[in-house]
């Protein structure tokens, strides 16, 4: 079948999309203040001093009732972390639980932690049994402590071994320093607060706070930090409009490839315009409260005008919005991303773009191939196989993409790859020049074909037929020679069944 146009019988416009919803958690994480407030903590042995150690940690009046009392529960007592502890040495009573805002329950006998924790219930307390979640309203997990940045780990009472093997990871990754910076944090709130800025400016100050923070972990923030901050802010403010637009390189498909520059972009982004190759779950690393908005374009079917687009971010920005372009694959490349630059810069809106992996490095990964070889490839070329009009464009040098000391990728080739096998045979190109075509490259539903330029498009279409979705990269060139067929296992099990 000849190559068609895109279908602009069934135009699309720029729409809103919803929130992903939360996936169910087994217990919702909250953090009680607890500073001066009475907790009873009913048993006397080594697991109720560490309860009590942490209550009292957390500012908490802690009462301790049981018959008998390990020695750590009366040395904490003579010097408690920070809340008191007193000791009454005797058996509780219901009444006991009354005027509690927390209640825990340290038996060792099951029928005793049972009559406990009803009884808390009843008086309308939540309880905690230790080592029994079945019969705790909550439980206290793994901490790492940086306060006022605290860190909990659950595992639901099923793990808490591996809860505590994550606990010692993040304390790894989190400088000790960072309690510093939450400290001040929490003394300039109210400076900030003061200052009378608009919800736009508030949270980019806490961002720049947030970025110098990660910058600099292992000093104590000072005055002339704050002061900083917030003449960048001023200055920002001073802006015609305060808003902005970045392009942001999603990766071909695969989360795990996001750049951390790109998570950031995400997670401080107030609109995020997306493709629609981009999936899922690269979109949840975006802020919850982010504008997420579907500006696709399909091959051959419905799709946003590039116009509307450009117009779109334009407006956002002027609204003082800081928004994000989100585009699969590497946005410099044969991503449109020159026009909507150009755009931008026409309306005077700050542009500024942060790179993603492409869709050849992408394929070269997973192909476990380098795509230059001293040997084989001193050159690396990128094409489309896709004009304006959707047939293969007419301004290529096929002397160029028939050289064999290169090798070459070909972006959006599934319609006019017959025509651009034609044109490479006539330009002289080996037939048994190696050939790789990959469907949704990094994806789980990724699919490799590997053939030769001679059989590549009836290849490509074969393996369109059985099954092969989503976009279609094909790369060729002697330096494919080194494709190790033994790191494709579907494609050895193809060639030990004779395919």
């Amino acid at each position: 079948m000849a190559a068609t146009g895109p279908d602009t019988s069934r135009p699309r416009t720029p729409r809103p999309t919803g929130h992903a919803r939360m996936e169910a958690i087994a217990r919702l994480p909250v953090f009680f203040g607890l500073e001066g407030r009475r907790v009873l903590v009913a048993g006397g042995g080594e697991p109720a001093a560490w309860k009590a150690e942490l209550l009292s940690a957390a500012g908490a009046r802690v009462e301790v009732i049981a018959p008998e009392v390990c020695e750590d529960l009366w040395r904490l007592a003579g010097a408690p972390p920070h809340g008191p502890i007193s000791i009454h040495v005797r058996h509780w009573h219901a009444d006991d639980i009354s005027g509690a805002v927390l209640a825990v329950a340290g038996f060792d006998d099951e029928a005793e932690a049972r009559r406990f924790a009803a009884a808390a219930r009843a008086a309308g307390v939540p309880v905690n049994a230790i080592d029994k979640p079945a019969l705790s309203d909550f439980t206290f997990g793994a901490i790492v402590n940086r306060s006022p940045l605290v860190v909990g780990i659950s595992t639901d009472g099923a793990a808490p071994v591996f809860g505590q093997a994550v606990r010692a990871k993040i304390e790894a990754l989190l400088p000790s320093g960072f309690k510093n910076w939450a400290l001040a944090a929490k003394t300039w709130r109210q400076a900030v607060t003061a200052r009378g800025l608009s919800h736009h400016a508030r949270r980019a100050f806490w961002e720049r706070f947030a970025a110098k923070a990660l910058a600099e972990p292992n000093r104590a923030p000072e005055d002339t930090d704050r002061a900083a901050l917030f003449a960048a802010i001023e200055v920002e403010a001073a802006g015609p409009h305060g808003g902005s637009v970045v392009l942001v390189g999603a990766g071909p498909g695969d989360p795990e490839l996001l750049t951390l520059k790109a998570v950031r972009a995400l997670q401080s982004a107030d609109v995020v315009l997306y493709d629609d190759l981009v999936s899922g779950a690269i979109l949840d690393f975006a802020r919850r409260e982010a504008k997420k908005m579907l500006v696709g374009k399909t091959g051959y079917g419905p799709s946003c005008k590039q116009d509307d687009i450009n117009a779109l971010m334009v407006d956002l920005a002027r609204e003082g919005r800081r928004v994000v372009r989100l585009k699969g694959g590497e946005p410099m490349i044969f991503g449109r991303a020159g026009e909507e630059i150009a755009h931008c810069r026409a309306a005077g809106v700050p542009v500024e773009v942060i790179p993603g992996i492409s869709a050849p490095q992408g394929a070269a990964s997973r192909l476990v191939t380098s795509l230059t070889h001293r040997d084989h490839a001193r050159r690396l070329q990128f094409v489309t196989a896709h004009a304006r009009d959707g047939k293969l464009p007419t301004d290529l040098d096929f002397n160029a993409l028939a050289d064999k000391a290169a090798t070459t990728v070909v972006y959006m080739p599934r319609r006019t790859l017959p025509d651009l096998v034609r044109n490479l045979m006539a330009a002289g190109i080996d037939p048994a020049t190696p050939a790789v075509a990959m469907f949704s490259v990094t994806r789980p539903e990724e699919k490799v074909i590997l053939a030769t330029v001679a059989t590549l498009a009836e290849e490509v279409a074969l393996g369109a037929r059985l099954g092969g979705a989503g976009p279609c990269l094909v790369l060729y060139g002697h330096a494919l020679a080194e494709v190790a067929v033994e790191a494709l296992p579907q494609i050895a099990q193809a060639a030990a069944n004779g395919g």
